[in-house]
């Protein structure tokens, strides 16, 4: 038996010696891949570690504690702390609610739609809504529909968007009743040679009015145009398409974000009852739903640990912002701000023990370069999260995976890293990060934040970090 015990002693310091082994040669590695790629090490925050407890070590320390610009891996803190904030299996809630008097079949007064905060309410959702309250046997309704958006305050972008504003999706504003992630499909299908284009509107509503300019010519390229632009006439947004589409094209589509988050999900309930039969013969109008009014329809929500995964598989900026601003009503219940809920992100920062000096955090989706910390307070975060069995599963199976889907679905494809690399990207002109998890077939993992602030092309700093990364798993 006691041969037995020094043998087993023997096989595990042996395997320690050889698992290290791999990490003896790092240092060279680093400076090979740098020369390679053309990175200054100046210019890089690196810090990576294995293991965990007693058994922690410090694989690569690069400037590890110089405050950097990390884009896109705030994401990491904002998921944390909403993570901390909303236990696994939240779900924020959408209502329709009645003011008024009900008579053979007929509202007499106000129907108010009163959002929760809701990121993911689209169109699947609206029409749970809509058929709980054909329910209630209204088929016409006397007076407006009113949207209750007060939870959060008016203002709908983060002061670190760009000043410019554009009507891409990606650019989309924020409101606490928000429908289909604030944007519109436009569908376009060619209709024959000299032909005007068929476009289509989706979902249909009375808050987009169409003016369709597009042609339809031969061959097979794409030259449509669409704009979105506001007209103080309508209550809504115009969208304009124009140019061409080339036949041989089976249909293209367009994404555009709308101006007003409020009367775009208010038409567009209007346009999902009227789908139903039933009549409204008010109008659609901002305001807020009184205590006394009756509820009547609600839905709710995906879990917030898919609202997390929405927001960092693709690093969505609105739903990082929408989360933010939930953050913020947790103590507010009415006009939650964006400020609200940074406040609240940094207050979670301070619990984990984050140096002060190593992190200052005003964007909780990373588009401010005034958001600055080092690699080893994002470290910090990132452990945490892996340490915390309370949401490491959630939080996990929020990031990309190399070579499989997400940000990362096309980097370290093929390569020993593929599927053992789950990391959060980020990218702004001169800043390019990485931060996660890299898994070794041992069952270790390394837990690695990476930052560079420079100016060599973004293409070769993802080669080098992608490299680096395959260098610690294989």
């Amino acid at each position: 038996m006691k041969a037995l015990l020094i043998s087993l002693v023997v096989a595990l310091i042996s395997f320690n010696v050889h698992a290290d082994d791999k990490f003896k040669d790092i240092s060279k590695e680093f400076e090979a891949l740098a020369k390679k790629y053309g990175v200054n090490s100046k210019d890089l925050g690196i810090y990576a570690t294995i293991g965990e407890g007693e058994e922690l070590k410090t694989v690569l320390d690069v400037n590890g504690n110089k405050m950097m610009v990390p884009a896109s891996i705030s994401k990491i803190a904002t998921a944390s702390a909403v993570l901390a904030s909303f236990p696994p299996g939240t779900k924020f809630k959408t209502q329709l609610l009645t003011g008024g008097d009900l008579k053979n079949g007929t509202l007499k007064g106000t129907l108010y739609l009163k959002g929760g905060g809701d990121p993911s309410f689209v169109s699947e959702n609206m029409w749970y809504l809509v058929n709980a309250f054909t329910r209630t046997k209204i088929k016409k309704i006397e007076g407006d529909i009113v949207v209750d958006d007060s939870l959060f305050d008016s203002v709908r972008y983060d002061m670190s968007r760009q000043k410019e504003r554009v009507d891409r999706a990606y650019d989309a504003p924020v409101g606490a009743m928000s429908f289909n992630w604030n944007s519109v499909n436009i569908f376009v299908r060619a209709n024959g040679a000299g032909n005007g284009a068929d476009v289509t509107i989706d979902p249909e509503n009375d808050y987009i009015r169409l003016v369709n300019k597009a042609k339809t010519v031969g061959g097979s390229a794409n030259n449509l145009l669409a704009d979105r632009q506001e007209d103080k006439k309508f209550p809504g947004d115009v969208i304009h398409v124009g140019g061409s589409i080339g036949q041989g094209l089976k249909e293209v589509v367009v994404f555009k974000n709308i101006t007003q988050p409020d009367l775009w999900a208010g038409y567009n309930l209007k346009a999902f009852l009227a789908q139903r039969g039933i009549q409204l013969t008010g109008t659609i109008r901002n305001g807020v739903t009184p205590e006394k009014a009756e509820l009547v329809a609600e839905s709710e929500s995906k879990p917030i640990e898919q609202m997390v995964a929405d927001m960092n598989k693709f690093s969505n900026n609105y739903v990082a912002e929408m989360l933010t601003k939930n953050l913020g009503a947790v103590k507010k219940t009415k006009g939650a701000t964006l400020a609200d809920g940074v406040l609240v992100i940094n207050e979670h920062m301070q619990s984990l023990g984050v140096p002060a000096d190593q992190y200052n955090l005003e964007s909780p989706s990373g588009l401010s370069r005034q958001n600055k910390l080092s690699s080893f307070a994002m470290w910090k975060v990132l452990q945490h999260l892996r340490n915390d069995f309370r949401v490491q599963p959630e939080f996990l199976t929020s990031l990309p995976i190399a070579g499989v889907d997400g940000t990362l679905k096309k980097r370290m494809k093929n390569s020993p890293a593929e599927r053992w690399v789950r990391a959060k990207t980020g990218f702004l002109t001169g800043v390019v990060s990485l931060a996660g998890y890299a898994g070794l077939e041992d069952g270790r993992v390394v837990t690695f934040s990476f930052v560079y602030n420079g100016s060599t092309d973004e293409t070769k700093i993802r080669a080098f970090f992608d490299n680096l990364l395959i260098y610690l798993v294989k």
